[in-house]
């Protein structure tokens, strides 16, 4: 049986399986660092990792809008409100 391969960042840290995933573990770390949980060595690892946990996110989010651009075949329409939603 072959085993499936964990892509790891360049700190050799395992990538999340999702963005959904990479999002819960940034929210954690945050919360971590923002308790004062964490000694100052850690803090640096923790803030390391969330900006590892960033740039995921952000290629995630990059690769997403691409695959909607290529769905509304590269027309990017302006966002209009419909006047009888705004509740006047």
């Amino acid at each position: 049986m072959a085993k499936k391969s964990i892509s790891t960042s360049e700190s050799g840290n395992p990538l999340p399986e999702s963005f959904e995933a990479a999002m819960a573990e940034l929210a954690q770390l945050v919360a971590r660092m923002e308790a004062g949980e964490l000694a100052l060595e850690a803090s640096v690892s923790a803030y390391a990792r969330g900006s590892e946990l960033v740039q995921y996110c952000a290629a995630q989010l990059e690769k997403v809008e691409q695959q909607v651009k290529i769905l509304d075949g590269e027309i990017t329409k302006p966002f209009q409100v419909d006047e009888s939603d705004s509740g006047n």
